[in-house]
């Protein structure tokens, strides 16, 4: 995998390396420090680019074998490497280090060598001089009491009894040496380097309940966060979903029965009643319409009276009659009826058949009906709406991973059901060995709003005293962080709704505040002045090693944390 190598130089500060990871192209960042990388032996400065790593979804490796750098890495598990080429790795706290330390005295060994040279050459110089001497002089016998080895050992050595010592005391003077060179790094680590301290603040704090009204809009240009009105966003997902289902509704589809009807009545004058094609006719029950339009008239003329001669024609009128034909408004042969006095009409006439009706047959066939439909429709509101809205909401969580300022004001959820499509249609037969079908779109849908917004209203709505500031505004570990919309309302065009919330306020003590105030000082003189501030609870200074007896005057060596809140 192709990584991107970044060399810190010496005068780049914390801004400008985290700069350079966001910028890197390559998902593995190698950072390359100088030998005297400052700006990494702070604790702070390590998980800021830990951070900036994990934010921008990058693997940062540390290139390096200084053991003050190896410790910091240990305890913010940021991985390193020795070189390049070198898998990295999160270093152990006490192997990984004390092998870099290793490493580090066998090349400052390495650096002494030449001065072992000289001191060789400077001996086999001496050597040589001794040699010279010795063929030149001349003692006497009497003065030989020693025998040749002694004056031969003698002549060797230097006349400096110290000089003399090392000359005869080689390795062990290589290994005081490197003791001693051991002994000032020590010195120098423990005095410059090692010192270092962790304070642990705690604040005086207190919970307050946030609860405002506020407004919205679907207008980005109408919208006024400082004044409660915020802009909506409409989120949606839209699903085609197909559900089968069975028809339980049942069809006749026979024949229908028809014949004709005789429809008469009265006239005392001249005129005409007109029975329209589909006029409706029933008989026992059973329904039936004029296929046809027909027409009852009379011109005055007694000769076509059907009554003519009979004394009724004084008193009723004449009487005149037309034959229609109709037929049944359903099939079946139950529409079969015989001739029957007892019809009726809507027209203005009376109704007799002299002849049954007849042709009617049965066939049941199974159907869909509306009923069925708007089960099923049913069915698919009530079963997935809540799983619906759900994934709509985890939806726009995860695409507002890397910028997470929306809110998503869960009570504006809607969910409406498109215009179902049904395979066979509603009336129509269902074979045998078909399944009915219902697709319907249903489109899920939610308001969501800026949350960097919200809480800068809910800031300014706190009006806290100027030494005073919010720390913390609702619980990340509760929906939407603790921040919810209460009755939300649409009126005519308008929305409606309570912002309502928990937020934490105390005194505005910062981190650089605190560093301004200990650094340089002894560690009781901090803790003393560090409860002189109004706001502090607690302090505990824990110092890297027990010989630490101030706060370094390096704030890169000052690391603070602040507890939980009191009323968290």
């Amino acid at each position: 995998m192709n990584k991107d190598v970044i060399y810190i130089e010496p005068e780049d500060d914390i801004t400008d390396i985290i700069t350079k990871i966001e910028g890197s192209k390559q998902k593995i960042v190698a950072l390359v420090p100088p030998k005297k990388a400052g700006i990494l032996r702070s604790i702070v400065n390590i998980k800021l680019i830990a951070k900036a790593g994990t934010n921008a979804k990058k693997s940062v490796v540390l290139v390096t074998t200084d053991p003050s750098i190896l410790k910091l890495a240990a305890a913010t598990k940021l991985p390193v490497t020795k070189d390049l080429q070198s898998a990295p790795s999160v270093p152990n706290a006490k192997v990984d280090i004390e092998e870099s330390a290793t490493e580090k005295v066998e090349d400052e060994e390495d650096e002494e060598e030449p001065e072992e040279k000289e001191e060789e050459e400077t001996e086999e110089k001496e050597e040589a001089e001794e040699e010279k001497e010795k063929e030149e002089e001349k003692e006497p016998e009497d003065k030989g009491k020693k025998n040749k080895k002694d004056k031969k050992k003698d002549k060797k050595l230097p006349n400096n009894p110290v000089l003399a010592w090392i000359v005869s005391h080689k390795k062990t003077t290589i290994a005081i040496i490197i003791g001693l060179i051991l002994l000032i790094l020590f010195l120098i680590w423990a005095l410059v380097f090692a010192p270092a301290v962790t304070i642990t603040v705690g604040r005086r704090t207190t919970q307050n309940n946030f609860s405002e009204n506020v407004s919205f809009t679907s207008k980005l240009e109408e919208e006024n966060a400082s004044e409660g009105k915020f802009y909506l966003e409409k989120r949606k997902n839209e699903n085609t979903i197909k559900r089968d289902f069975e028809a339980t509704g049942t069809k006749n589809v026979g024949q229908y029965a028809s014949g004709e009807v005789v429809a008469y009545a009265y006239f005392r004058n001249k005129g005409k009643i007109g029975i329209n094609g589909g006029s409706a006719f029933s008989v026992s029950g059973l329904n039936y319409v004029s296929k046809e339009g027909r027409d009852l008239a009379w011109n005055g003329t007694y000769d076509e009276c059907i009554n003519a001669g009979q004394s009724s024609l004084v008193f009723s009128g004449c009487l005149v009659s037309v034959r229609v034909p109709v037929v049944a408004t359903a099939p079946g042969s139950k529409y079969n009826v015989a001739a029957s006095e007892g019809w009726t009409t809507t027209a203005p006439v009376s109704v007799y058949s002299d002849a049954p009706m007849a042709g009617g047959t049965d066939k049941t066939i199974k159907v869909i009906t509306q009923a069925d439909v708007e089960k099923t429709v049913a069915t698919i509101k009530t079963g997935d709406i809540s799983t619906s809205k759900y994934n709509l909401i985890e939806s726009i969580k995860e695409s507002a991973e890397e910028d997470n300022t929306i809110f998503i004001i869960e009570n504006s959820f809607k969910q409406t059901v498109g215009e179902p499509v049904v395979t066979p249609k509603v009336g129509e037969e269902v074979k045998d060995g078909v399944t009915p079908s219902l697709t319907v779109t249903v489109t899920d849908a939610i308001f969501v709003i800026d949350e960097t917004k919200v809480k800068e209203f809910i800031t300014e709505k706190a009006k806290l005293a100027n030494n005073y500031r919010i720390y913390k505004i609702g619980d990340e570990e509760k929906d939407n962080g603790g921040l919810f919309i209460e009755n939300f309302l649409k009126t005519d065009d308008k929305y409606t709704g309570k912002l309502k919330t928990t937020y934490i306020s105390g005194p505005s003590v910062t981190e650089n505040d605190i560093i301004e105030i200990v650094r340089g000082k002894g560690i009781g003189t901090a803790q003393h002045d560090l409860k002189e501030i109004d706001g502090i609870s607690t302090i505990r200074i824990d110092t890297s090693y027990p010989w630490v007896s101030s706060v370094p005057n390096d704030p890169e060596k000052i690391t603070i944390e602040f507890e939980k809140f009191e009323n968290e």
